[in-house]
């Protein structure tokens, strides 16, 4: 098992917190619609409808969502941030948000973090611990051919293919990860994932109880609506 987990985990994780995805995913979809509606002349907003749609979120909640960030429809102005600091046992965590309210999202993140022996810390004491990536994942299924897929990816401009248990991992740099995932899907794989992630270059591996505290602070985290995504260069599979 690699370290994000096998398909199978990555899905239960994402089954469970489906309801507050929706949330989440509508404000990233507003926030890319800002540059323009359609999603043909708008990469970001195409990749932010895909991922949503990979959820099985409802098309009147994406249309909803696209016509807020058009301004259409009024909505709450959103402003994308991130925090860093250390759980428990010193991993390093990456909370990013999109908020409406910088104050009151600072103030939970701080509180979620002291609750569960962690520290929040100042911009930049723990990114460099990551790199940022383009991270693609497909399923693997009798009817892919590891080579052909290898061939199309390293034609668009991948850096590097992981094969894993159940699927393969697709790294692109940030620049080239639309140009990947797009030539992916036209080649007529379906992507499980599509995203750019902070990538640990330096993993910590926690004992069994700060693993559980760990998963503790990032459940909190999650829970909140401002909480886009936490990320952690924690070795250990915590979909588990």
């Amino acid at each position: 098992m690699g370290r994000h987990g096998t398909i199978a985990g990555r899905k239960a994780a994402q089954d469970a917190k489906r309801s507050a995805n929706f949330t989440k995913y509508a404000r990233v979809i507003t926030i890319a619609a800002r540059a323009g509606g359609d999603p043909e002349y708008n990469v970001s907003l195409k990749h932010a409808i895909d991922r949503a749609k990979r959820i099985n979120m409802p098309n009147d909640k994406i249309d909803r969502a696209i016509k807020k960030g058009t301004g259409e429809l009024e909505g709450e102005t959103y402003v994308e941030g991130s925090f860093e600091g250390y759980g428990p046992g010193g991993v390093a965590v990456i909370v990013n948000v999109l908020t409406d309210n910088n104050n009151r999202t600072t103030a939970f993140v701080k509180h979620a973090f002291d609750r569960h022996n962690g520290n929040l810390g100042k911009p930049g004491c723990v990114s460099y611990m990551f790199e940022r990536k383009g991270l693609i994942i497909i399923e693997k299924t009798d009817d892919i051919d590891e080579d052909a897929l290898m061939e199309t990816g390293m034609e668009a401009g991948m850096e590097d293919m992981v094969t894993e248990e159940d699927s393969f991992e697709i790294y692109t740099t940030t620049e080239d990860f639309n140009a990947v995932s797009d030539a992916l899907t036209a080649a007529g794989y379906e992507l499980a994932e599509a995203d750019i992630e902070y990538l640990p270059s330096m993993e910590s591996t926690p004992d069994e109880a700060t693993v559980k505290s760990l998963k503790k602070l990032i459940a909190e985290l999650e829970e909140n609506d401002d909480v886009q995504k936490v990320t952690t260069n924690c070795s250990i599979d915590l979909d588990d």
